[in-house]
């Protein structure tokens, strides 16, 4: 079983306080608060790691299925976008954007949302935010490939 870790800290009340949020043993620290959360403030927030969770583990997942396929990818790029609404008056995940473009050889454009599909469909992540009311996925291959 493979285990995983994160941690955080917070000072004082939840509209003027701040905090920390460390990723692992340290690979990543960061400074969030209300306003990097609600507002347009410096710093990170759980909605960012929880899309640059996403987007890694798809586009591992997205990988892992076009080599098996025996059509490993030059490249894959997956962006995320969280976002997070009021839903019955409570700050709710309620929806993510997937867009991916890959540079896969011997693929066409509906083989390979088929492939996006089906990453979408096992990865860990999605799995886990499967209580998101929308996840919604656009893959396209790069121009060229």
């Amino acid at each position: 079983m493979t285990v995983r870790s994160g941690s955080a800290e917070w000072h004082g009340n939840v509209e003027s306080g701040s905090g920390t949020v460390t990723v692992g043993d340290g690979v990543f620290e960061g400074a969030y608060s209300y306003d990097s959360r609600f507002g347009e403030g410096k710093g990170t927030n759980p909605e960012q790691l929880i899309a640059a969770a996403h987007a890694s583990c798809f586009t591992m997942a997205l990988s892992n299925i076009l080599s098996a396929a025996g059509h490993p990818p030059e490249s894959l790029r997956t962006n995320a976008r969280v976002q997070l609404r009021n839903i019955d008056g409570a700050p709710t995940l309620a929806r993510i954007n997937l867009d991916t473009e890959g540079r896969v050889t011997g693929v066409d454009e509906q083989q390979f949302q088929a492939h996006a599909d089906e990453a979408k469909r096992v990865c860990p992540v999605s799995r886990a935010l499967a209580g998101v009311p929308e996840i919604v996925l656009t893959a396209r291959l790069a121009a060229g490939a």
